[in-house]
């Protein structure tokens, strides 16, 4: 049966490489962490910023995650289940997971599969908001057969079924703290958002959002010699040339992720000899993201950015591909990223069965962007700056604050400029950006700009949830606390359809197809996200710090419990 192709491969053996022999839990004292972009919140349900879900990944887990090779690995389920070993039924229908035995949370009381119904119950709640409610996609009940036994049906057959409870993004949540913040009142719930109790190797003892985390050592973690160290500082803030100094030269800290900075700047501070700078490709890709509704503040608060009032300039799709043919992304790469980038036109850049071979945008065309807003009506002005009834051609185009993403917008003004349109630039701290504070204006979600930039990538390696999160009911509005993933308020019912399909579809060939044909959508087609570099993550760890595997599937958090010191 070609539906359950994509289930075969779903168990592997999974054991972290050994790294040393302990004699207990924390003996190895105290680890740095930074990210140069400050976490705010500690719940990824109410964020879909990636400092967010990485910083919640070492408190909260999931039942499965994904390990450095986009292998689905166990961590609270005591295996993955499949068609082969009866964990998944024959009509493709239902998965059944099983707990291991003797968890604990970290206060002590016992994780069982009434958690699991409520973190199922608290995403979908019909009045609440959630950054992950792709991951449920399809899913009409999550049931506790018994303490350690969890049922996920769905509403028809679903070939790949490792989406609810499942990675970084969709861990578990105490029901006990977490069972009066359903609904409306979900963001309202400081202390369980700030502080969750978790299952993860280390516990929150204070959390100073968008500034340090300080942790310890879960006490009743499953593993009794892990983790490694006894306590962490997890700093947020800066930039990300100083967070990779204060690992390659100064020493200062242990950890540094995303070091989104040119290459040459990183091979200098590696010459220090202090530590090394990690890299891989997975499917992180920077964009340019068109907003299709109206962001203007002369809206009412409510109505602003939402789909009770087009873009007055960019509902036009010529203007949208205008814009993308004006960029040229070779330069792009060359002076933001060298080898750790390479152009691209998708939104999924991998695995290859999911990639678009579409390159049609590498190439920059000035004139053929010129002879577009023509067509679209929009001729130059005295100025220099092309009109259309009287409005003139100007976007406001925001980002968060680090030295590649400005350097970038420079040059897509430049090149904006040369088609005829003005363009200003706006670059807001990364912690308030990828924030998720539904009360400020400049969160992503919230998009209250005509163009955005930043980057982002789905966890794992079948991009199914992901393509899912731009169907027409994913859109942040007021109604769901500037909650989803379709930020550019994209609604098209021939897309929603492929999305379903993708869902019922076992046939490997065929998901690639459909998921190609989506991304393309999306991308190149409506030009409604303009992709510019599939980028190549990289961090960089103390040359004392051992155990460090980059994951570019999952959080880069995910074995943090296997770190330790080097002696």
């Amino acid at each position: 049966m070609k539906m359950k192709s994509v289930l075969l491969g779903a168990a592997c053996a999974f054991a972290f490489a050994p790294a040393a022999a302990f004699a207990e839990r924390g003996a190895d004292g105290h680890v740095n962490v930074i990210y140069w972009q400050a976490a705010s919140i500690l719940n990824p349900f109410l964020s879909g910023g990636t400092k967010d879900v990485e910083s919640a990944s070492m408190i909260l887990e999931p039942l499965a995650r994904y390990d450095s090779k986009g292998n689905l690995v166990p961590y609270l389920a005591e295996d993955i289940p499949t068609l082969a070993n009866g964990g998944v039924s024959e009509d493709l229908t239902t998965i059944t997971w099983k707990l291991k035995s003797g968890l604990l949370w970290s206060d002590g009381s016992p994780v069982t599969s009434a958690d699991a119904v409520f973190t199922y119950q608290y995403c979908t709640h019909p009045e609440g908001g959630c950054a992950q409610l792709s991951k449920y996609e399809g899913v009409t009940n999550v049931e506790a057969l018994d303490d350690l036994t969890i049922k996920v049906t769905f509403g028809a057959a679903q070939p790949n079924p490792y989406g609810p409870l499942v990675g970084g993004q969709s861990p578990i949540l105490q029901k006990a703290q977490f069972e009066n913040c359903l609904g409306t009142k979900a963001s309202e719930c400081t202390e369980q958002n700030f502080n969750p109790i978790g299952t993860g190797p280390f516990k929150v003892v204070e959390f100073k959002t968008n500034d340090v985390i300080s942790l310890e050592a879960n006490p009743n973690y499953r593993d009794p010699a892990k983790p490694r160290f006894a306590t962490m500082t997890f700093k947020g803030g800066g930039d990300a040339e100083a967070a990779g100094r204060s690992v390659l030269e100064t020493g200062e800290f242990d950890y540094a992720w995303n070091l989104q900075l040119a290459p040459s700047v990183i091979q200098g501070m590696v010459a220090a000899g202090k530590g090394k700078a990690l890299s891989a490709f997975g499917t992180l890709v920077e964009r340019i993201e068109m907003n299709l509704t109206d962001p203007s503040p002369n809206l009412p608060e409510g109505e602003r950015a939402t789909a009770m009032h087009p873009h007055p300039i960019l509902s036009d799709i010529r203007v949208r591909q205008a814009l993308s043919m004006a960029i040229d992304r070779e330069v792009l790469v060359e002076i933001g990223y060298g080898q750790a980038g390479r152009p691209t036109c998708t939104i999924v850049p991998s695995p290859e069965l999911y990639a678009s071979k579409d390159q049609s945008c590498f190439t920059q065309d000035i004139e053929g962007a010129k002879a577009l807003l023509e067509e679209a009506g929009w001729t130059v002005g005295a100025d220099g700056v092309r009109e259309k009834d009287g409005m003139k051609l100007k976007l406001l185009y925001q980002t968060s604050t680090n030295a590649v993403r400005q350097d970038f917008q420079a040059l897509i003004k430049q090149w904006w400029s040369e088609i005829g349109v003005e363009t200003e630039l706006k670059n807001i701290s990364a912690s308030v950006f990828f924030g998720s504070d539904p009360g400020s204006p400049d969160t992503f979600p919230k998009f209250y700009a005509d163009v955005e930039m930043y980057a982002n990538n789905f966890d794992g390696t079948d991009p199914q949830s992901y393509l899912a999160g731009y169907t027409c009911d994913k859109a942040p509005s007021p109604a769901n606390q500037w909650q989803g993933e379709n930020i550019n308020r994209f609604c098209d019912p021939a897309y929603d359809a492929l999305v379903a399909e993708l869902a019922q579809t076992g046939d490997m060939a065929k998901r690639g197809e459909l998921a190609v044909k989506m991304a393309e959508m999306l991308s190149t087609e409506s030009h409604t996200i303009v992709p510019l570099v599939d980028r190549g993550r990289v961090s960089a760890h103390a040359n004392s710090l051992g155990g460090v595997i980059l994951n570019t599937w999952d959080s880069e958090l995910w074995n943090v419990s296997d770190w330790y010191r080097i002696k």
